[in-house]
């Protein structure tokens, strides 16, 4: 299936053949993983820009969803993160450096370690949320609305 593209201005390019024995040419500005480290970039910047507390974007993401699950096993908190064993574990060590997440071996699983949030780990979430609607907002701020909710549906889609 031929991939059409735009340029830079919005008109149609001529699609590049998918690779299924034709000589597909590569180039970078043409590939959508070009676009999304770009995409993502912006949105980390506006991040870094806007969240007070000094987070990262994986740390706020284990601690919102550690607030819903809590407690839970940081295996368990990796998956619902979409962050594998090691990023989690680093991931977890430093919000609990500072104080945001506490850690107990599972009573039924001395191998697994769950995982609640402090008091201020609470408070700190609380303390956000409307910061982290506003960067979602402001990452978004270029697309309409109908462009917004496609967006994540396509990118639902493909992860």
């Amino acid at each position: 299936m031929d991939v059409p593209l735009k340029d830079k201005v919005g008109r149609m390019k001529a699609a590049v053949p998918e690779a299924h024995g034709q000589q597909a040419q590569y180039a970078l500005g043409e590939q959508i993983g070009f676009y999304l480290r770009q995409a993502n970039q912006r949105h980390v910047a506006i991040f870094a820009s806007l969240m007070a507390e000094k987070l990262t974007t994986t740390q706020w993401a284990a601690l919102v969803k550690l607030k819903d699950l809590q407690p839970c096993s940081q295996g368990n908190l990796g998956r619902e993160t979409a962050m594998d064993m090691a990023t989690i574990k680093g991931v977890v060590d430093r919000l609990v450096k500072r104080g945001l997440v506490h850690t107990a071996p599972d009573a039924t699983d001395a191998r697994r370690l769950v995982l609640t949030l402090t008091p201020e780990g609470e408070a700190t979430v609380a303390r956000n949320l409307s910061v982290a609607l506003q960067i979602s907002q402001e990452t978004l701020s270029t697309l309409t609305l109908a462009e917004r909710m496609m967006l994540m549906e396509l990118l639902q889609k493909i992860c």
